[in-house]
């Protein structure tokens, strides 16, 4: 059986989050310097769509009532990924008809905070054969 501390789980999370806020902050002023405001915006825009659709999902998951059994824990989750999926889609159809954005700015920039995402969800896994189990 597996214990997952509630309170970790959302340090992680919101960690995660700031995380995407100072690489889409980085990228915009990376994009800024080799190109012009415009890219910069778009770069904004991408990993904000990032940020906040990881908060959303850090919100749902995990800041709500704590979850005693593991059910309720694991329906708390996936109401999170569901809403984090969500708030993706929304944004990215809002911006792509209401701006002209560079895309190449735009999605390197989101695809720069999921990889955050991931650095840290595996830097947060036990490492394979750490207690003598695989």
């Amino acid at each position: 059986m597996i214990a997952i501390d509630l309170s970790l789980a959302r340090r992680l999370a919101l960690s995660v989050v700031l995380g995407q806020v100072v690489v889409t902050v980085a990228c915009a002023l990376l994009a800024w310097l080799s190109a012009d405001a415009h890219a910069a915006m778009s770069a904004a825009l991408g990993g904000g769509i990032s940020a906040a659709a990881s908060l959303a999902m850090a919100c749902h998951g995990f800041c709500g009532r704590s979850a005693a059994e593991p059910q309720r824990a694991l329906r708390m989750f996936l109401v999170g990924e569901t809403a984090k999926i969500a708030v993706v889609i929304v944004l990215f159809v809002a911006v792509l008809k209401t701006m002209k954005v560079v895309p190449l700015a735009m999605l390197g920039t989101y695809v720069a905070t999921f990889v955050v995402y991931w650095v840290a969800l595996a830097n947060a896994l036990p490492p394979l054969g750490a207690d003598g189990k695989v």
